[in-house]
């Protein structure tokens, strides 16, 4: 059986060479799901045609496109690779902040397309792996501290030593099948009616 093949969306506002583009995708064994000749537009774009990656083929991404990338990669991140003719490092590093995973400067060789696009996809792979990380560790910190502030409220109120507060509010959670967390939050809240 063979693999699916990736579905691309391409953006590019010459329409000669957006055809050109079309065809170097197709032979690397890329599936052109849409072609645009502008990014307004793109978020309903990418939801309706759900592609895998973006290519965005242009001489050098203006201030549109750039947001057009930061509204995608905070609303609906994408892999997104863009061949550009701007080569300065001010240019690169906006595009890379507003979310582009691969910046080709040079424009487009069909030759290297298919490897290109597959760096890009691992990198948005690996970049949004490190962010779920990062995002689980802030919310286990904010769980832990709620947790801490609980205890410390059970142990101040209730004379009760760490490991007694810490077993209570297991218990209630446990009890009525909710996180520590959820069950901290509620110690606090109940705390602070009472000041």
């Amino acid at each position: 059986m063979e693999p699916s093949r990736l579905r691309v969306m391409l953006v590019d506002d010459d329409v000669e060479r957006r055809a050109l583009v079309a065809t170097a995708l197709a032979d690397a064994g890329l599936d052109v799901a849409a072609q645009l000749g502008t990014a307004h537009g793109l978020l309903h774009a990418v939801t309706h045609h759900a592609p895998d990656v973006i290519i965005i083929d242009i001489e050098s991404p203006d201030r549109d496109i750039l947001e057009s990338m930061r509204c995608l990669s905070r609303d609906n991140p994408h892999p997104v690779v863009m061949f550009a003719t701007q080569s300065d490092s001010d240019t690169i590093r906006l595009a890379v902040e507003a979310g582009v995973s691969a910046y080709v400067v040079d424009g487009l060789s069909p030759g290297r397309v298919r490897a290109v696009v597959d760096v890009a996809i691992a990198r948005f792979r690996q970049h949004a792996s490190l962010q779920r990380e990062l995002d689980q560790a802030r919310t286990s910190l904010v769980q832990r501290k709620l947790v801490d502030r609980a205890k410390g409220l059970l142990m101040e109120r209730g004379r009760r030593t760490e490991d007694d507060a810490y077993h209570a509010l297991r218990k209630l959670a446990m009890d009525q099948n909710k996180t520590m967390a959820e069950v901290a939050q509620g110690v606090i809240d109940t705390a602070q009616l009472f000041r």
